[in-house]
């Protein structure tokens, strides 16, 4: 069984994902088959002997869709100095060329640019520009293209399109609105053309309407295209309401246009084309803010990548060689120096160093490295020389991996299908069949093209999606914008339909539960000193450490404003702790290993070496050469909003779990101080997702609560992932919500917010449904059969009008909204 993700283009709603999902399944060999529309990705298992690739992407071409193709070959741009004319920018094609491993090169004369697909496999990007420099031009600076550029590029690309359109329908539909609507208006007067008066000029009057309809049509081309060719296939979509309500009106319009010209100019108010016209618009503008939204979902994959170094120091014919990090294969000698990042994963061959993983796992405590040990690319070597052999590059990289957790992790949420788009489904074809049936019923009865034209028409607008379409919209927009106003940033409306039915909430601990900075907790001294001298000493000795451990005592100094004592000597001891010479003693400060290797006895300080361990703290043993000092203890403190944030959400009714590569000793005593419910403790970064899509094998609908690199593919693994303001831009692009001020109360919020939102959508959803279950039936007639009246279209516009209004007012009620306290 093979699982395999195809990019799939022009899908314009959840219906479309459905009718890919549908065209797919129907091949022999598919056992499952699920598409994300909000990411685009069609994902497959399928059975290789049974259905192959091109199978696949035939089905989905016939679905009116199409796969964009994705190659493991690497796409370079080089700028080239030194070109005069065409004939230069083929010298280097040539030259490229016919290189072993180059698939392709173009080389643009005008803009200075060659672009060659090769495989890093066969060969480096510098032999490239070795041959660009041997043909006599210089290469310059490179941008290697990925399929992040690309989507990205054809995202931005299709949000211009859409503005354009927006633009261009609002220049044209608002002109026609005024002229449509003020001659109507008798109450008030407005300034009008007495040229276009449609009493004395009703031709002139809806020959301009038409004329200015007609650029708003061509700008929502895609709408009925679309809509048309779903009805076709028969998957209608929202564009299939919309197609076919402006349809209609656009086409009776015409229809009165003739009979005006015919001379029966009372007709002249059986115009709709202002109605077709401001539906377009409007549809137009969500239609633009929602690809703004979705044009997002790539930056949390940029920034990780963005996370590695462009460069590394490798060694060759032992001189030290610095090349693109997209050069480095396995097996090659990296160096890295104090302070830089490590360019790729690794296994250290001399040097000893600590280094800082945090940006991966999110602890902020280095991990000690020796011979031996294994190294993560983009972590950063703190204090000492590191040299190691490279074992993975590219897309085989721990960074690499989360990456691709994040994607996998997005591209595997089930698509929150939108209310309106599985009625509309069945709405459209009813609909349709019911104007059909009674315009013709009406027609056999006697009545007349006219009549049963009016009534066919009259079903098609009062069923026009405007209401449909503005319930669920407009509550989000209010909904979201509340949000916004108390600091919870909530990403669109899937994250309002999913928060509300959260059952289990899962905090990281560092720097969500707890500050993410270490402080000095406790001191303890034995009978030689005090504790005040005892932290000045401490201080002194860790002034220089980048260590955070050390960097907590310096600062714990600083607040009681103890000056530093100058040393005379320091000495990094890593993994166990330092050794500084201090008025010509020796000064030991690190853990019980270092104490024993330099013979100091404990004593009766063990037991609360102990002691505080056991409530999360990292002692740190002090001693005068052989004779110990005391014990300072360091630990990650609770912030102050947690427990009562937690509390909040126990009387919610939710679970609340912590998450943490934390020992479980320190883990269970955070998570005793606030009121945890269920403890995952020694977990290792690339786990997190794992945990989460456990608790999701429960039946729960869990969120994640974080704010590292490390906690991104939880966020994205989770059915709701919140990310802490402080926190990462990677873990604030991966979730669904951000809580911009960082206070954990803010949890129950999104959850209280959410809760308001959807029961407003619902009424929206009742009030636009309900207009149209009682609209449609009158306009095909119900009264006239009774000897009541017959619905004119007017009237029937008149309606679907109200119902949005109602939709508009009852969203905003939202606006009354205000969270716990």
């Amino acid at each position: 069984m093979k699982t395999e993700q195809f990019k799939i283009t022009g899908m314009t709603c959840a219906a479309c994902a459905k009718a890919v999902e549908k065209a797919v399944s129907k091949l022999d060999g598919i056992s499952k088959a699920s598409v994300n529309f909000a990411t685009e990705k069609l994902h497959l298992e399928y059975e290789e002997s049974l259905v192959s690739a091109d199978m696949i992407k035939s089905a989905v071409d016939k679905a009116g869709y199409h796969v964009v193709e994705e190659t493991d070959a690497k796409e370079i741009t080089i700028s080239v100095a030194g070109m005069t004319c065409a004939a230069c920018a083929r010298t280097i094609e040539k030259a490229v060329g016919k290189l072993d491993g180059v698939e392709r090169s173009t080389v643009n004369f005008a803009t200075e640019k060659a672009t060659v697909h090769y495989d890093p496999q066969k060969i480096r990007l510098s032999e490239i520009k070795d041959a660009i420099t041997k043909a006599g031009y210089k290469p310059l600076d490179t941008q290697a293209g990925s399929k992040t550029d690309e989507d990205r590029i054809r995202k931005q690309k299709e949000i211009k399109t859409l503005w354009t359109k927006f633009i261009v329908s609002a220049i044209f539909s608002i002109p026609l609105l005024y002229i449509a609507m003020v001659p109507m208006i008798t109450w008030f007067r407005l300034p009008f053309p007495g040229g276009l008066n449609p009493m004395q000029y009703p031709l002139i009057y809806a020959l301009v309407e038409l004329l200015l309809v007609i650029p708003v049509l061509i700008a929502g081309n895609k709408f009925y295209t679309i809509g048309f060719r779903a009805i076709i296939r028969r998957s209608p979509n929202m564009d299939s309401l919309i197609a076919m309500g402006t349809s209609a009106a656009v086409l009776y319009s015409i229809y009165s246009i003739y009979r005006i010209y015919n001379g029966e100019f009372g007709h002249v108010e059986d115009l709709y084309f202002e109605s077709a016209g401001v539906i377009i618009t409007l549809i137009l503008l969500g239609k633009s803010l929602e690809a703004v939204s979705k044009g997002k979902t790539s930056e949390a994959i940029k920034k990780l990548m963005g996370l590695a170094p462009k460069t590394a120091i490798v060694i060759q014919d032992g001189k030290e060689i610095e090349m693109p990090i997209d050069e480095v294969e396995v097996g090659d000698i990296i160096l890295v120096k104090p302070g830089e990042k490590i360019p790729v994963d690794g296994e250290v061959l001399e040097g000893n160093s600590s280094v800082d993983e945090s940006m991966l796992t999110g602890e902020s405590i280095p991990v000690e490295k020796k011979v031996g040990d294994k190294v993560i690319g983009a972590s950063i070597n703190k204090n000492g020389l590191l040299k190691f052999k490279t074992t993975k590059v590219g897309s085989d990289t721990a960074l690499a991996q989360i990456v691709k957790l994040v994607e996998d992790a997005q591209g595997s949420k089930a698509p929150i299908a939108q209310m309106a788009d599985i009625v509309s489904g069945y709405f459209v074809p009813i609909v349709f069949a019911i104007a059909i049936i009674s315009s013709l019923a009406w027609y056999i009865s006697g009545q007349g093209e006219v009549f049963a034209l009016t009534i066919f028409i009259s079903v098609l607008v009062i069923a026009c999606p405007c209401a449909l379409g503005l319930a669920t919209p407009t509550a989000i927009m209010v909904g979201t914008g509340k949000g916004a106003e108390y600091g919870v940033l909530i990403k669109g409306g899937e994250a309002l339909e999913s928060t509300h039915k959260i059952k289990t909430i899962v905090f990281d601990k560092t720097g969500t539960i707890t500050e993410g900075r270490p402080e000095v907790t406790d001191i303890v001294t034995t009978n030689i000193i005090d504790k005040e001298k005892l932290l000045q000493i401490a201080a002194s000795a860790e002034k220089g450490s980048e260590h955070p451990l050390g960097e907590a005592i310096v600062r714990g100094a600083e607040k009681e404003n103890l000056k530093t004592i100058k040393i005379d000597q320091f000495t990094n001891i890593p993994g166990h702790g330092i050794e500084v010479e201090l008025d010509g003693k020796l000064v030991y400060l690190g853990n019980r290993k270092l104490m024993l290797n330099k013979n100091v006895n404990l004593g009766e300080l063990e037991k609360e070496s102990d002691r505080l361990a056991s409530e999360g703290k990292t002692p740190m043993y002090i001693s005068f050469g052989s004779q110990l000092a005391g014990i300072i203890a360091v630990a990650d403190i609770v912030k102050e909003s947690s427990g009562n944030a937690i509390k909040k959400l126990h009387e919610m009714g939710i679970e609340v779990a912590m998450i943490t590569g934390d020992n479980r000793r320190t883990a269970e005593a955070i998570a005793k101080q606030v009121g945890i419910d269920r403890i995952l403790a020694e977990v290792l970064p690339e786990d997190k997702a794992s945990e989460v899509k456990k608790l999701q094998a429960e039946g729960k609908k869990v969120a994640m609560v974080g704010d590292g690199i490390n906690d991104a593919p939880a966020l994205a693994q989770a059915d709701i992932g919140i990310a802490i303001g402080s926190g990462t831009d990677v873990a604030m692009e991966s979730a669904d919500i951000v809580l911009m001020r960082s206070d954990l109360m803010d949890v129950p919020t999104a959850i209280q917010l959410s809760k308001s939102t959807i029961r407003n959508i619902r009424q929206n959803l009742f009030w636009a449904f309900a207009y149209n279950i009682a609209g449609i039936p009158v306009a095909a007639g119900i009264l006239y059969a009774f000897g009541g009246p017959k619905l004119n279209p007017i009237l029937a516009a008149a309606a679907m009008s109200l119902s949005s209004v109602s939709v508009l007012t009852n969203a905003l009620r939202l606006k009354r909204f205000k969270p716990y306290k």
